[in-house]
């Protein structure tokens, strides 16, 4: 391996693209369990390798120089073999400074608590003592083991808190639905909250955040940035700071689903066809989906087990769906019927409200709620309010599909 990631689980991980994209060198993603860590390092038959949990800290006796910075915070990301020697570096503390930078987190004078104890925690203290944080507590499960530990009973009497960073990977991919045992609204003084995970683009401790109207942030800005400081090294040479920008937004727009929500009958199925065409993306249709996964047609399911067992069923598909980035998802006409639909979405999509014109909605033909034009009003009323609430577009729907297509490509391009 010339260059490449080494982490313990790394299904999860952007790095090949985003190093791929900033420098134009093949890079690797090499999964090591605990057991195979020792010889890979041993044998470091690479050039520069990037880490990532757990071994973070665990590289650190394998290597000949560790620079002054990634000494200090003892935790390093970036390894480049020079003579024959192993030099560690810490580009994470970068990637940190440029994420608070771009959404001015100011730390200087607050009261900031880290979620985690591992290697990035020890970068994001580093930072804070840099920017002069007046203070900084760690959370952890165990909590208590020296001092400003806590448990998490602990950090939520913590009245003073003003941000919050997380550390830890829970809610990171594939375990999208979890979030930090905090609840961010025990917080009176809170001002703003990071979360260092970047798959999914907005965790749920990010979206609660952002609900309760206060400054947020993922970490995908973070890892392009240290990515760009650790290819710096790799390679020797400046790469443009304007890079970081560049590349975020592009992988950004790769990831983000396009989410389609709107009333029965308005075209979400051929609409979301067609998009997917256009753009090269994978379709999920979830009404498909949920036919697939149960064996029933949605109407039998409504006719035998109720709307009730249906809309969970709905949600525990959705929930599946939307774990996944760079798809085009044709949502249920009743998918904004439930909070939780709502959130699973957001971690990765653009909600797109398909808006036809009552009139010219298809009624009948299986649709179990939409049975004649009365009850498809009604249900227009009682839906249309919330496809205005959820959606982050909406888009009236063209003569044809293809041309609500073209309309919502020339939106696309604007992202």
């Amino acid at each position: 391996m010339q260059y490449g990631l080494i982490g313990e689980k790394l299904g999860h991980s952007f790095s090949k693209e985003i190093h791929e994209l900033l420098a134009g060198y093949q890079y690797e993603l090499r999964p090591l369990s605990r057991a195979e860590f020792p010889a890979f390092m041993q044998q470091a038959d690479f050039a520069a390798i990037n880490v990532t949990i757990p071994y973070k800290e665990l590289v650190i006796p394998y290597l000949a120089e560790v620079d002054e910075q990634a000494a200090k915070i003892g935790a390093v990301n970036t390894i480049v073999k020079r003579d024959g020697c192993l030099c560690g570096y810490n580009t994470d503390f970068a990637g940190v400074v440029y994420l608070l930078k771009n959404h001015g987190i100011d730390l200087n004078g607050r009261n900031v608590l880290i979620l985690g104890t591992g290697g990035t925690s020890k970068t994001v203290r580093a930072v804070a003592e840099s920017q002069g944080a007046a203070a900084i507590s760690f959370v952890s499960r165990n909590g208590g083991q020296r001092a400003n530990w806590l448990d998490y009973q602990q950090a939520a009497a913590q009245r003073d808190v003003q941000v919050i960073i997380n550390t830890t990977p829970r809610g990171m991919y594939p375990q999208n639905g979890e979030q930090p045992l905090l609840d961010l609204a025990a917080f009176p003084r809170l001002e703003a909250v990071v979360d260092v995970i970047y798959n999914p683009l907005r965790s749920n401790l990010v979206l609660q955040a952002q609900a309760l109207g206060l400054q947020a942030c993922g970490g995908l800005e973070m890892l392009v940035a240290q990515a760009k400081y650790a290819a710096e090294l790799f390679c020797g040479q400046p790469i443009a700071e304007a890079a970081i920008d560049e590349v975020y937004r592009r992988l950004r727009r790769q990831k983000l689903n396009l989410a389609l929500i709107g009333m029965p009958g308005c075209g979400k199925s051929t609409v979301g066809r067609l998009l997917a065409e256009r753009l090269g993306r994978p379709l999920l249709d979830c009404d498909k989906e949920i036919v697939r996964r149960s064996g029933q047609a949605i109407a039998d399911i409504f006719a035998e087990q109720g709307e009730a067992k249906f809309r969970q069923i709905e949600s525990q598909t959705l929930a599946y769906i939307a774990k996944e980035g760079g798809q085009v998802i044709a949502c249920g006409g009743g998918v904004v019927l439930r909070p939780e639909n709502i959130q699973a979405l957001r971690q990765n999509s653009l909600l797109i409200w398909l808006d036809r014109p009552l009139e010219q909605l298809a009624v009948g033909k299986g649709r179990p709620l939409s049975p004649n034009p009365e009850a498809n009003r009604l249900l227009y009323q009682q839906r249309a309010p919330l496809y205005q609430q959820y959606a982050d577009y909406r888009q009236a729907c063209a003569q044809t599909p293809a041309e609500t297509v073209e309309l919502l490509v020339e939106y696309w391009q604007t992202i």
